[in-house]
């Protein structure tokens, strides 16, 4: 018995999951003191929130040890099924699940729920290593893995971005889960790490900033000359030839495309969507009892922590729900006002300690499965990191996305533990192999 419970945690990496444990339990007591009621003092309390994240911690748990007893060659030879099993959930739920906030994404049982799109992460992931993996067109040049030949070979570009945008498009468009769908988006950094050209990153960033300029200039007309000018003075600027100029011209049309279509893009946005954007980039007056409400709610909670933080149990923005959705997408909020610069930044530093694990682990790899696989769990925990406490602190536009480890409900934890524990049990299979 003894042999093979060494067998099962041998070459598990043990401080990635004492920093997993450390976030849950740091997640479940500020899930405790967010919703925090004198009449309901026992944490315990299995009709309270936090007593149900606890039976949600402890089938985490049992999830965990599970994965990291099932054979890691399973996850590889599974890997499309997986994907294939939550697409169709992802579907079936609209027909079968039960509308939540004007969205029918959730499968009920009882008291509880289980939202499909948050496993559908996993399941892209390993889909995405597997395809990768599988294709000869990674090679070693120069101590670099990168694609060969990517901007030639289009079928596995198209392959790869299929694999991600599928179920972006069936949560965002059929499920109206708009911050679950732009979550995908975190893969392209996978494909960046295995070879993808940066100037896809550069373009999508630049694309990004003409998007917002666009909003906030007025006249575009006086924006496109003016981009026109910069192509211009661009081009005398560098060796003039046939390429160049096309280069040139191709890089002014696709930014004036950018710019002519913003405001198409934006007046086909769902009104609490446009007045998310509004907020953040202070366009207009913006009502504070109303579509600023939570963003300035977020803010003084977290700026009323001071350095020390008020203390456990003692936060009054939290304690007097003056801080919507206090401990789900706004958890944050209240360790900032609890536990202070000091909490905040503790909780911050192990998340990306975690993230940075991630890409040790990954570099360490001897399959490309794994290294893959790796890759995709810190670029997914990356994103919800930046964006939740991003749009806490009113850096980015709120769009609902829980704190890995910290956000209250089973189906983001079951979905993080899933995720990270695949990744683990990989990991350890590498040193198991080498036994």
């Amino acid at each position: 018995m003894r042999n093979n419970q060494d067998k099962i945690l041998y070459g598990v990496d043990r401080v990635t999951v004492i920093v997993y444990v450390l976030l849950v339990v740091m997640g479940w007591l500020n899930i405790y003191a967010a919703v925090f009621n004198e009449e309901h003092q026992s944490i315990f309390d299995t009709s309270q929130k936090y007593g149900k994240q606890l039976i949600w911690i402890s089938g985490a748990a049992i999830i965990a040890f599970s994965i990291l007893v099932i054979d890691a060659n399973f996850y590889t030879a599974f890997a499309y099924g997986f994907y294939g099993l939550f697409i169709i959930a992802n579907i079936l739920v609209i027909f079968l699940g039960r509308e939540v906030k004007g969205s029918r994404s959730w499968f009920r049982f009882g008291d509880f729920g289980i939202q499909p799109a948050e496993f559908m992460k996993f399941a892209t992931n390993l889909a995405l290593a597997k395809f990768l993996s599988n294709q000869n067109i990674i090679v070693n040049q120069q101590f670099r893995l990168r694609f060969k030949d990517i901007i030639k070979n289009y079928k596995n570009t198209f392959i790869a971005l299929f694999f991600v945008v599928t179920p972006l498009i069936i949560i965002k468009i059929l499920q109206d889960e708009t911050g679950l769908a732009i979550v995908f988006i975190a893969f392209i950094i996978v494909l960046y790490r295995e070879g993808l050209s940066v100037n896809f990153l550069i373009f999508g960033i630049l694309a990004a900033i003409l998007f917002v300029v666009s909003l906030l200039v007025t006249q575009t007309s006086s924006l496109v000359l003016s981009l026109g000018i910069i192509s211009f003075s661009s081009f005398l600027f560098i060796r003039r030839s046939r390429k160049n100029l096309i280069t040139v011209t191709l890089i002014f049309l696709s930014a004036a495309g950018v710019v002519l279509t913003t405001n198409y893009v934006y007046n086909h946005l769902e009104p609490h969507q446009k007045v998310r954007i509004d907020v953040l980039l202070g366009r207009g007056t913006v009502d504070l009892k109303k579509e600023g409400y939570n963003v300035n709610q977020a803010k003084i909670a977290i700026g009323s922590g001071g350095f020390w933080g008020k203390g456990y149990l003692q936060g009054t923005q939290t304690k007097y729900d003056f801080v919507p959705e206090q401990d789900t997408d706004f958890i944050f909020c209240t360790v900032g006002e609890e536990w202070g610069f000091i909490g905040s930044t503790v909780v911050i530093f192990l998340e990306l300690f975690l993230i940075l694990r991630m890409i040790f682990l990954a570099e360490r790899q001897r399959s490309d499965f794994s290294r893959i696989y790796g890759y995709g769990v810190a670029a997914v925990l990356f994103f919800h990191l930046a964006v939740n406490i991003g749009m806490t602190i009113g850096l980015m536009p709120v769009i609902g996305i829980p704190l890995p480890f910290f956000s209250y409900g089973g189906s983001s934890l079951w979905s993080f533990t899933i995720l990270l524990f695949i990744f683990i049990k990989l990991d350890a299979n590498r040193l198991l192999i080498l036994r």
